[in-house]
């Protein structure tokens, strides 16, 4: 029996090949750090957005996916990131990288003035295609997750999960995570029906990632 939520299959070598392409190139790039909407790019192209809780690897994963070591800067402190960050694939797409949610080394009206951006953003961007919504492997969907997801259901913004730090969990630990997610899945009509592990150490899915991205 087909499993809901499968694990999204590996491309072929064309695929692969297209999609590397077009995260390695000389196209890609930093554009702008943004703390209110009005300050966003021209809503000239297709998006694609990472969404996470704060310290779950997005950076990482970004650094990982372009072959770029220092392209999107990682902090040791978490919640530092307080900008939505974008940056261009090519000509045809961007990349965004928005503010980690949940726990957050900072004062309570800035969290508060970050986390309503980040739900503005969710909600009023008509260019983005799909939100990337990271998941730490290690803890599976969380409440503050939960609420991101629900967020993503109302504004009918379709969204992938993403699980991150595989290379962290033990294969005896994965298929208890796996389940706990795609239970929680189940109750959110906006989730895109396939799951994607990666390890940004070990370059697991990174190409599968890149190529699902490309096809959008």
């Amino acid at each position: 029996m087909q499993l809901p939520f499968p694990l999204a299959e590996d491309p072929d070598d064309a695929a692969r090949e297209a999609a590397r392409k077009l995260f390695v190139g000389d196209g890609v790039d930093f554009v702008k750090g943004v703390v209110a909407m009005d300050g966003l790019p021209p809503d000239d192209r297709g998006e694609v957005c990472f969404a996470g809780r704060s310290n779950v690897g997005k950076s990482s994963l970004i650094n990982a996916l372009t072959g770029r070591k220092n392209l999107a800067r990682a902090s040791n402190t978490p919640g530092r990131t307080q900008e939505i960050n974008y940056f261009t694939l090519g000509a045809e797409k961007y990349l965004v990288d928005l503010p980690g949610y949940g726990f957050a080394n900072a004062p309570v009206a800035v969290v508060e003035k970050w986390q309503r951006l980040l739900k503005q953003y969710l909600s009023g961007r008509a260019t983005l295609q799909r939100a990337f919504v990271l998941i730490d492997f290690r803890h599976g969907i969380k409440k503050v997750d939960d609420e991101i997801l629900t967020l993503l259901d109302k504004s009918a913004v379709p969204f992938q999960v993403v699980l991150t730090k595989q290379d962290k969990v033990k294969k005896a630990e994965q298929d208890k995570v796996l389940a706990q997610v795609r239970e929680a899945l189940n109750k959110h009509p906006a989730a895109y029906p396939e799951l994607v592990i990666t390890s940004s150490e070990k370059g697991d899915g990174i190409a599968t990632l890149r190529s699902i991205i490309a096809k959008l």
